[in-house]
């Protein structure tokens, strides 16, 4: 006698199940909150209308920002970037391609808030933190990305 809604032994190649109603709201909101800073942050760098922090600026950092201005390009390169990147997030168009742009971005704001402007950790960490579930969430885009060895597509 075969029982058509018994259990069965659990099936490890069957596709994904679709992520819930939360976590579909919290991955949104992590993504526009994202996007909204790179979006606000990058136009900032050619608009200038967010305040300077009060108080001096360390040495460091601000040796580190006049070699950004001096190159020419990097700067613009950087903050235009980010601008893009905010804008994908935004409008939810290309999420793993604009997260893996931002990772190298956040990673050099990390490491200036971290040794050249301690002070101001907060926020570079709380955009790591957004970063890294926006990845988590987005794992399945990532997964070719990090096979060990990957074979050229013939044609």
């Amino acid at each position: 006698m075969t029982f058509t809604n018994a259990p069965s032994s659990p099936d490890f190649t069957a596709t994904p199940r679709a992520p819930s109603t939360s976590h579909r709201r919290n991955a949104t909101v992590a993504r526009l909150v994202l996007g909204a800073a790179f979006l606000v942050f990058g136009l900032n760098g050619f608009l200038n209308f967010l305040p300077r922090p009060a108080g001096p600026v360390p040495e460091g950092a601000a040796a580190f920002g006049a070699a950004l201005l001096r190159t020419g390009y990097m700067f613009p390169l950087v903050k235009g970037t980010e601008v893009v990147c905010g804008v994908l997030l935004v409008r939810n168009r290309f999420v793993p391609l604009g997260l893996t742009m931002l990772a190298p971005v956040l990673v050099n704001i990390l490491a200036f808030h971290a040794f050249l402007a301690p002070g101001q950790l907060a926020i570079p960490a709380a955009l790591v933190v957004l970063e890294l579930y926006l990845a988590w969430a987005h794992r399945d885009a990532f997964a070719p990305m990090l096979r060990q060895r990957a074979t050229p597509v013939s044609r």
